[in-house]
């Protein structure tokens, strides 16, 4: 495992080269239940890539005037200009997971957002930008034991908050919430790809041969391996539940 992470970490910064080169504009959202692993996944990603050409958004609470403000706008300024990347967690999808379940907006501007999110991805791929999209699913055991850590690693605490302490309880309405986000919100222009994110080095190997594979020409190259098929894969709605979704 380790000779394969540092293999495609060369690699990704051979892609990177190639997004500098060829003025491509790139942002990556990261999406997942708590606990899925999406900071550490960033951090294995960005840990030998330009500082200069990536850039990691990780947005707070919106302020008074932010919340009321158009809801991409706060999100647009972060976008990256041509030859960069920016990674997202969280990203605007938070309006359809933590904000729908913790009761933080209003249904009319949850139905909103999943009307308009098709809209606004669009303009950004027509534009040019490259957009990649995963979600991070574990089982729920795994939730509850790196929950657990957190709170018992004083060095983890920082990530600990009131949501988290709610994610267990609030295991199912999370389940449906992330179904019908995946269900109204994976285009053709902007796919989501799912990741069983239970083993983290195996997830964030994955993801890093997903991007490598996603931003290069040279996909087919023989150190340029397709990712695990089964711990990362295209959403597919069709069979319902299918082999992507924790219960």
């Amino acid at each position: 495992m380790k000779d394969s992470l540092r293999t495609t970490a060369i690699e990704l910064v051979k892609v990177q080269r190639e997004v500098i080169e060829s003025k491509a504009k790139v942002f990556v959202i990261f999406e997942g239940r708590d606990a899925a692993g999406k900071d550490g996944a960033i951090k294995c990603v960005t840990k030998n890539m330009s500082p200069r050409d990536t850039r990691i958004v990780a947005l707070g609470k919106p302020v008074d005037r932010e919340s009321r403000a158009w809801y991409f706008e706060r999100y647009v300024a972060h976008l990256r200009v041509a030859g960069e990347i920016a990674l997202f967690n969280p990203s605007w999808y938070n309006r359809a997971g933590v904000e729908l379940v913790m009761n933080f907006c209003a249904p009319a501007e949850y139905e909103e957002f999943l009307i308009t999110v098709p809209m606004y991805e669009q303009l950004l791929a027509h534009c040019g930008f490259t957009i990649v999209k995963y979600y991070l699913d574990i089982c729920k055991d795994e939730q509850r034991k790196r929950l657990r850590e957190r709170e018992e690693n004083p060095l983890k605490q920082w990530k600990c908050s009131p949501v988290e302490a709610e994610a267990i309880h609030l295991w199912r309405e999370y389940g449906v919430a992330r179904d019908a986000m995946l269900k109204r919100t994976s285009m053709a222009f902007a796919p989501c790809t799912i990741v069983k994110a239970d083993d983290k080095a195996a997830a964030r190997l994955a993801i890093m041969q997903d991007i490598v594979r996603r931003l290069s020409p040279d996909a087919g190259s023989k150190r340029r391996p397709p990712p695990d098929e089964r711990i990362l894969f295209p959403f597919d709605e069709s069979p319902p539940k299918s082999r992507h979704v924790a219960e």
